[in-house]
């Protein structure tokens, strides 16, 4: 059955009449969850994107002022603009942006001055399109996208002093006014690092209604006599004659490469209508939302899970165009050339290589095709891969986890792109200190000579980079299995995957900075945020070491004192030492107020935790701390996330979950089991295959897993094979309120650990 037929045969499942309204997977999505966000706290540091999966382009509301990171705030009560965005994090900020505002009465241009109230109960918020009344000038916009277009229809009032305000930004922009084309074109060069010198987003906006009058402006005002401008800050002011109920659209593109590439993107829209661009963007979104079919749940639970769906499938944005051969072809964020080929951007893989990747791998491998090309040109084009892309290399985080999205790709069959590029680029990358601290590997050179980077040399956050750098090692080794290097060639990288065990400390079974003649760091505080490690402290890093858990339940002390540590980490209380930071930043805040003791579920490094318990025979308290995490830190509302949503990868976490598994270790093929949260789950693969799972007892009580069958035979393992779940398969989960602690007790039923492979003897 192909994907289209299934979504149709979907639309039965998912169609509920309520008061004679049909509901589709997309009216499930709340965009505006985790919006209600701040500097010092963090639910989701989201904003509400109007955007096609994957697209270039998004658009969104303007509450906040120009340049702020947070550009959407939920209790924000003004907005200034309609952005055109880029940002991937407010951390990170925006880069190619300009915006749209209506606005009736005397001209206002800055963005303080034009602000209108508006209220979120007449404001609609969706993927594919977007809604609301300024009250301040009785103005109703509405805003719907394709990947590199989009159309705002205004509805204005009976007015001879209608307006529509384009405004380009500030830090070097560009306006032209061509009022015979009912047309404004310019650029914009606002960023927030990361880009070539020769950076320009250009853009093209056409109105299907005249002018009355047109003018450009810098800064705040108006130049008369001109109808062009180039200056620090410039925009465009349109005035129009409106009816009561007066609808003009503007339709708008923009390009990375040229204006005639910008028009060229701007035939996306064809000739429709309005209603029908958005109708083929509902269509899109509940074509992919559909795949993954739930139900059985609460309507909160429905609406958190395609929330945080339709959060998975926003990033990578699609760096890319397409030229007048129908050819790719993309602007290098790298060295500023328009080249042949894919490119992809705005993400951070410290956070995303845990899920996200992975959920592409399991749900999307020919996208994930395309992102490795991207990737290969990164690398070409820069000389190193990126590790947090926006667009071009950025300095934020650690890591060498390029690696694992690489291996994870390439092992779970992805083929068609330059895989020699890439493992050139990945061995490089285990060699080199790269031009910033977050690409290559800083402190490598400490790392390859001592097996570890030292507490005491200059070389922040030295314990988990050595714990990711390991971790890479591993995949590399694994990558290099699969392309049939050389084993004298790879084995230094299984060697060096078990570094992890260099920072482990006897004393306090926990990971611990070690200085560079082999003392560990004193004093030693496992409460202790940054330092030896990153946005966590010693109970959060511990347990990266994704590739051999087996290796560390060893070094704990057998599996009865692993399982006590990974219960105290709800224990302990949530104490912390924020004096590396010198103030408490979000992160630890977050982790203080959810009263889950020192688990902070709100920063990635530990969300893979509570799957841990299934490598020592009791699964059943991953089952009791996922449906915990799951019911108590996420909601659909405007403050649903306990910390930042991160490209997905916070929202990976819930989507798989809520399918039952997850992927601990990419770049291996297994999911470790969880319990899913709904009665039924239907997910259509990428082959046409389908996975069924059933739990029909499952409730808020019934949270325990009694006994899983797979293909209508018991199944013992805690974790689910790849290739066996590609084939297609019907699993079974029966559901209990109470554990069964004598499943999935054995050794045999344990999931992949490296010191249990027949090859982890070459690491001796």
């Amino acid at each position: 059955m192909n994907t289209k037929s299934y979504v149709v045969l979907l639309s039965i499942f998912f169609s509920l009449n309520l008061y004679g309204q049909i509901l589709q997977p997309v009216d499930f999505v709340n965009t505006l969850m985790g919006t209600d966000s701040e500097f010092k706290l963090s639910n989701g540091n989201t904003y509400p994107a109007i955007a096609l999966p994957w697209g270039m382009n998004f658009w969104t509301p303007q509450t906040n002022k120009m340049g702020d990171g947070w550009v959407y705030g939920y209790d924000a009560n003004k907005i200034r603009g309609f952005k055109q965005t880029h940002q991937p994090s407010p951390w990170i900020n925006d880069y190619g942006q300009f915006s749209l505002f209506p606005l009736t009465g005397d001209l206002k241009i800055t963005g303080e001055e034009r602000g209108s109230w508006f209220s979120h109960k007449a404001e609609v918020a969706k993927p594919h399109y977007y809604k609301v009344y300024l009250a301040d000038y009785d103005v109703v916009t509405e805003i719907t996208p394709t990947e590199r277009a989009a159309m705002f229809r205004f509805t204005f009032p009976e007015n001879e002093e209608s307006r529509v305000l384009i405004d380009a930004f500030d830090r070097g922009s560009y306006i032209k006014l061509i009022p015979s084309e009912n047309k404004i074109i310019g650029y914009t060069t606002r960023n927030s690092g990361g880009v070539p010198e020769n950076f320009k987003n250009y853009f093209v906006v056409v109105f299907d209604k005249p002018f009355v009058e047109s003018a450009v402006w810098s800064k705040d005002k108006i130049v008369d006599g001109k109808t062009e401008l180039q200056d620090d800050h410039v925009g465009a002011a349109l005035l129009f004659k409106t009816q009561k109920g007066e609808k003009i659209h503007a339709r708008v593109a923009s390009s990375f490469i040229s204006y005639e590439q910008a028009e060229r993107n701007l035939k996306e829209l064809g000739d429709d209508s309005f209603d029908q661009i958005k109708e083929k963007g509902e269509t899109i979104w509940n074509e992919e939302l559909s795949r993954i079919a739930v139900e059985g749940g609460t309507d909160d639970q429905m609406e958190t899970f395609y929330s945080c769906l339709y959060r998975v499938l926003l990033f990578p944005r699609k760096f890319y165009e397409f030229d007048t051969n129908g050819d790719v072809v993309h602007y290098s964020p790298y060295n500023g050339e328009v080249l042949p080929g894919y490119m992809f951007t705005d993400n951070g893989f410290w956070d995303t290589f845990r899920a996200v990747f992975p959920f592409f791998n399991l749900m999307y491998p020919s996208l994930n095709e395309q992102i490795q090309e991207g990737l290969a040109n990164a690398y070409k084009e820069s000389g190193f891969l990126p590790e947090w892309a926006s667009p071009g290399h950025r300095n934020c985080m650690i890591g060498s986890n390029s690696a694992t999205l690489i291996a994870d790709a390439y092992l779970k069959g992805g083929r068609g792109y330059d895989i020699e590029t890439l493992w050139d680029a990945v061995v490089k990358n285990s060699k080199t200190a790269g031009p910033m601290s977050s690409v290559g590997r800083f402190g490598v050179d400490y790392y390859n000579e001592l097996g570890y980077v030292p507490y005491n040399v200059g070389v922040n956050e030295n314990v988990a980079r050595t714990l990711e750098y390991a971790f890479a090692d591993f995949c590399i080794y694994q990558l290099g299995k699969e392309l049939g290097k050389p084993e004298d060639e790879i084995t230094i990288f299984a060697k060096r995957s078990q570094n992890y065990k260099n920072v482990f400390d006897d004393e306090t079974k926990l990971m611990r900075g070690k200085n560079e003649d082999g003392t560990f760091q004193k004093p030693f505080s496992p409460f202790k945020w940054g330092d030896a490690f990153t946005e966590g402290n010693s109970w959060h890093y511990t347990w990266s070491v994704f590739h051999d858990v087996q290796g560390l339940v060893d070094l704990m002390g057998g599996k009865k004192e692993f399982v006590n540590m990974l219960d105290s980490v709800f224990v302990v209380p949530p104490i912390f030492d924020n004096s590396y930071y010198g103030g408490t930043i979000h992160e630890i805040r977050e982790m203080q107020i959810m009263n889950m003791g020192n688990y902070a579920h709100g920063n990635q490094p530990i969300q893979h935790m509570i799957y841990l318990y299934n490598y020592a025979g009791e699964p059943w308290k991953t089952q009791k701390w996922v449906r915990e995490v799951m019911d108590k830190l996420y909601t659909p509302q405007a403050d649903g996330y306990c910390g930042d949503e991160d490209n997905g990868q916070t929202s990976a976490w819930y989507v798989y979950s809520a399918m039952g598994f997850y992927p601990v270790t990419p770049a291996v093929d297994q999911y470790v089991i969880g319990a899913p949260l709904f009665k039924k789950i239907t997910i259509q693969l990428e082959n046409g295959k389908t996975i069924m799972i059933e739990a029909p007892k499952n409730s808020v009580e019934n949270r325990y897993v009694q006994s899983i069958k797979m293909n209508g035979k018991s199944y013992s393992k805690n974790y689910f094979n790849y290739d066996e779940l590609q084939k297609g398969a019907l699993i079974n989960f029966e559901m209990n309120d109470q554990p069964n602690k004598a499943r999935g007790t054995k050794d045999s039923d344990f999931p992949y650990s490296f010191s249990t492979q027949p090859d982890y003897s070459i690491t001796k």
